[in-house]
């Protein structure tokens, strides 16, 4: 199970879109989440990314946690395919991430 709501990494793939005019609020959003919930975005993302299996989910966790030697803002930032990495990271996991961003944006 993830540590994160899916509507947390939904907020996120939204703002990271946004990223050149949202970069404010991405920071801050994702600043406020807790230790365990960055760690989990990171963990989605390296699944989205191709890094970590969705089986592997523990491992990317435990990965993320070890590694975290950036600030994780700083770090997702870093990837100009963030959000698509994250809506396949939670696709692999068996989360539709459209359901929770459409109940965002409404």
């Amino acid at each position: 199970m993830l540590p994160i709501t899916t509507d947390k990494i939904a907020e996120v793939i939204i703002l990271a879109r946004e990223l050149n005019r949202a970069e404010a609020e991405f920071d801050g959003f994702v600043n406020q989440l807790t230790p365990e919930e960055q760690t989990a975005l990171v963990a989605v993302f390296w699944i989205g990314r191709g890094s970590f299996e969705a089986d592997d989910l523990e491992e990317a966790l435990r990965t993320a946690a070890e590694e975290a030697t950036t600030p994780t803002v700083e770090y997702l930032k870093g990837s100009p395919h963030l959000a698509n990495h994250l809506e396949s990271g939670l696709e692999a996991l068996g989360i539709d991430p459209t359901d929770a961003q459409d109940d965002l944006l409404r």
